[in-house]
C-alpha cells in the first residue's frame, strides 16, 4: 500500500512539474509569441483602447486603414475601418477584435499598435504621454492597383508590380477581392466562400508558370556558358525528351534556330534541350537564387505565403530526380512539376531588370510617428546576386524581342521599350482550361517596374500573349504615368 501511495505521489509531483514547466514557457519564454499571435483576443481588446496607426498608400495621403471612435459604456474604443473598401484588401488585410489580424495589419502590428520598447515606455510614462500607434506609409500605388483590378475584370487571378532597383511592391492584387469592412459581420460567409476571396492568390496560390519559366532556364544556361543568344538549336517538333515525344505549341516545327529566336517564339523543344544541357542541379541552384523553395522575403505574415518550386504530387518539394527538359519549359511530370506564385514570377522579372541583382520585396516604405517624424525608413536590401550583369543584359535584349516581334506584342507601349515573356499552361483534369501568364519590365534602358500577371483556369484557347499581356501593359502605363 505504501508503495502504491509513493507511486501516486511521485506521479503527482511529475505532473505538477510538467504543469509548472509549460506555464513558465508560455508565460515567460514565449510571451512575445503569444502577444504577436494574430488571434490573441486579450491583446486585441487592449489595443482597441489605443488609437491604432493609420495606413497610407504610396502618395502618403490616401488612407487605406483608419479608425472610428466609439463609446462603449465608460470606455472609448477605436474600431478599424477601410476607406478604400476592397481595393487593397489583400496586401493590407484587417484588424478586428473578433476576427484577429491579417496581412500588413499583422506583420506591422507592433508599429501600428504603438508597442514601444521598455525604455521608450518609461520615458513615455514620465512625460505623461498615452500610448498611440505609428502610421505606416506603404509602397502601394492607387492608379496601378486600379488598373490591375480593371484589367482582371472579376476573373480570378493575380497581379504584382515591383520596382526592380528597390524591391518596392507597387501593386499586389488578388481577384476575387473582399471588403475588409465586412469582416466583422460576414466573416463566416467570406471564409467558407468556394471562390476564396480572402485568399491572397499572389502569395498563397501556386500555378504552373508555363513558358514564363523559360527565362529562369535561360538564366542558368547563359550564365553558365551552356549557350549564347546566338547558339543554334534544333526547334523541330515533335522531339524526344527523356524518352517521350515533346511538341511545340500548335505542333509548329522551326528547324535550326538561334536561342534568341527560341525565346521570341517560345519554342518548347529548344528550351527542353537546353534544360537537359543545364541539368537538374544547376537549374535548382538558379531557381534558389531567384527565391524559389523559400517564402518571399516580404514584410508579410509567413502563414500567408507559400514557397514556389518543383513539387511532386502537388505537395512534396523536390530538388532532384525530375525531368529537367520538361521543367525547363515550365511544366514537368510525375517526378516533379514546377509551380510558382505571381509574387515569385514578378521577382524573376525584377531580378533580370536590375542587372541580375534581386532586391528583397517590401510593402512598407516608412513608419511615421504622430508628430510627423519618420521613425524608420525601409531601405532597399539585396536578396541575392542571381546572375552576372552581362547575362541580365543578354536576357533583356532577348525578352525585348518577345514584345517587339514575338508572342508578347500586346504588351507594347508607345515610346517605351518593354521586355517580357508570355506563358500559357494547360490545366484541368482534361486540360480543358489554361493558365495564361505574362511577366515583363520597362523601360528596357532603365527599368523602373517589373510586372507579373496570371489568370486562373481560363477557357481553352486563352493565351498569355492575348489575355495577360494587355493587363500588364495597362498596369505599366498607369504606374509609369508621365514617363511615357
Amino acid at each position: 500500500m505504501n508503495a502504491q501511495i509513493r507511486n501516486v505521489y511521485g506521479l503527482f509531483i511529475l505532473l505538477f512539474a510538467l504543469l509548472v514547466g509549460f506555464t513558465s514557457y508560455w508565460a515567460v519564454l514565449d510571451a512575445k509569441g503569444l502577444e504577436d499571435n494574430p488571434d490573441n483576443r486579450r491583446a486585441l481588446i487592449e489595443e482597441q483602447t489605443i488609437p491604432r496607426g493609420l495606413i497610407f498608400a504610396r502618395d502618403g495621403r490616401t488612407r487605406i486603414a483608419a479608425n472610428r471612435a466609439e463609446n462603449r459604456g465608460d470606455a472609448r474604443v477605436f474600431v478599424r475601418e477601410y476607406p478604400q473598401g476592397g481595393l487593397f484588401a489583400h496586401p493590407i488585410g484587417y484588424s478586428f477584435l473578433r476576427n484577429g489580424r491579417r496581412s500588413l495589419e499583422q506583420s506591422r502590428n507592433d508599429e501600428l499598435a504603438g508597442e514601444e520598447n521598455e525604455f521608450e515606455s518609461i520615458f513615455a510614462g514620465l512625460e505623461g504621454r498615452d500610448r498611440e500607434g505609428s502610421d505606416v506609409v506603404t509602397n502601394l500605388d492607387v492608379a496601378g492597383t486600379e488598373a490591375a483590378v480593371t484589367g482582371l475584370a472579376e476573373r480570378k487571378g493575380g497581379v504584382v508590380a515591383i520596382e526592380p532597383q528597390t524591391g518596392k511592391v507597387r501593386v499586389m492584387v488578388s481577384i476575387p477581392e473582399y471588403d475588409p469592412n465586412l469582416i466583422p459581420t460576414d466573416f463566416r460567409a467570406l471564409d467558407t466562400d468556394p471562390d476564396k476571396p480572402t485568399f491572397n492568390r499572389t502569395t498563397q496560390e501556386l500555378y504552373p508558370p508555363g513558358s514564363t519559366f523559360k527565362v529562369v532556364t535561360a538564366t542558368a544556361a547563359l550564365d553558365t556558358g551552356k549557350v549564347t543568344p546566338e547558339t543554334i538549336i534544333d526547334g523541330s517538333s515533335p522531339k524526344e525528351i527523356s524518352g517521350v515525344a515533346l511538341a511545340n505549341s500548335g505542333g509548329q516545327s522551326f528547324g535550326p534556330i538561334s536561342f534568341t529566336d527560341g525565346l521570341t517564339n517560345s519554342v518548347n523543344t529548344v528550351f527542353a534541350q537546353v534544360g537537359e544541357r543545364v541539368g537538374p542541379a544547376t537549374l535548382v541552384e538558379y531557381m534558389k537564387r531567384y527565391g524559389f523553395f523559400a517564402d518571399p522575403e516580404l514584410d508579410y505574415p509567413s502563414f500567408q505565403m507559400i514557397p514556389s518550386g518543383i513539387r511532386r504530387n502537388g505537395t512534396q518539394y523536390v530538388q532532384d530526380g525530375f525531368d529537367a527538359g520538361r521543367v525547363a519549359i515550365g511544366q514537368g511530370g510525375s517526378e516533379g512539376a514546377v509551380e510558382a506564385t505571381p509574387m515569385q514570377m514578378a521577382l524573376v522579372a525584377a531580378g533580370i531588370a536590375n542587372g541580375g541583382r534581386l532586391m528583397k520585396p517590401r510593402l512598407t516604405d516608412r513608419i511615421v510617428g504622430k508628430d510627423g517624424r519618420v521613425k524608420e525608413r525601409i531601405e532597399p536590401d539585396l536578396q541575392s546576386e542571381v546572375m552576372k550583369p552581362e547575362t541580365a543584359a543578354q536576357l533583356t535584349e532577348m525578352m525585348s524581342r518577345v514584345v517587339e516581334e514575338g508572342t508578347g506584342t500586346a504588351a507594347a507601349l508607345s515610346g517605351v521599350r518593354v521586355a517580357g515573356k508570355t506563358g500559357t499552361a494547360e490545366v484541368g483534369a482534361n486540360r480543358e482550361f489554361t493558365q495564361p501568364w505574362f511577366i515583363c519590365f520597362a523601360p528596357v534602358e532603365n527599368p523602373r517596374l517589373a510586372v507579373a500577371v496570371t489568370l486562373e483556369r481560363q477557357p481553352a484557347g486563352s493565351q498569355g500573349g492575348t489575355v495577360a499581356a494587355p493587363i500588364a501593359r495597362d498596369v505599366l502605363e498607369a504606374l509609369l504615368g508621365g514617363g511615357l
